[in-house]
């Protein structure tokens, strides 16, 4: 069985993440996505509210599993029996960090690799910082995100004293 591991923060789950899941998904048997629980940044969501945000998203795929995981990448991927690491591109920029993280991987494990997926077209411009800044001026995300996520945005801003998000998702 083929196994491969999808990591990142996913604060908040967007179009272009569920894009490459479903692309490896149709590459693997199994695709593990590992919600990292504490990335250098700073977070709008809970470790709890990203996983259980991502598993809406991907509950439609049947050979995809989320779970939460700390540490380091390379072991997640090694406790999973995955022999490789799914990873995103869209825009140049991505490939110089993801280069040297694949190297710095394949360091600690050489028998992990990484794969990276090229982002389709229309979701090149989408990350998990431009849908929260749009979200939090009031711009309408529906078509960056699932229904569930803008719902969850909306009701954080709300929370907070934020605009409210427009529009809902498909």
């Amino acid at each position: 069985m083929s196994v491969a591991v999808y990591p990142g923060s996913f604060d908040p789950v967007h179009y272009g993440h569920l894009d490459i899941a479903s692309r490896a998904a149709a590459l693997f048997d199994r695709v593990v996505i590992g919600v990292y629980d504490r990335p250098s940044k700073d977070l709008f969501f809970s470790l709890d509210e990203r996983v259980s945000l991502m598993r809406i998203a991907v509950a439609s795929f049947s050979n995809v599993v989320v779970v939460p995981y700390s540490g380091l990448t390379v072991s997640f991927a090694r406790k999973h029996g995955a022999r490789v690491i799914i990873r995103g591109l869209r825009v140049p920029h991505d490939f110089e960090y993801e280069y040297q993280m694949a190297l710095t991987n394949r360091k600690l494990d050489p028998a992990i690799d990484t794969l990276c997926l090229m982002t389709g077209l229309e979701y090149a411009f989408l990350s998990s910082t431009i849908v929260k800044d749009i979200a939090r001026a009031g711009g309408n995300i529906s078509c960056m995100v699932p229904r569930h996520v803008a719902e969850a945005l909306r009701e954080r801003l709300q929370g907070h004293g934020e605009p409210m998000v427009e529009g809902g998702g498909s």
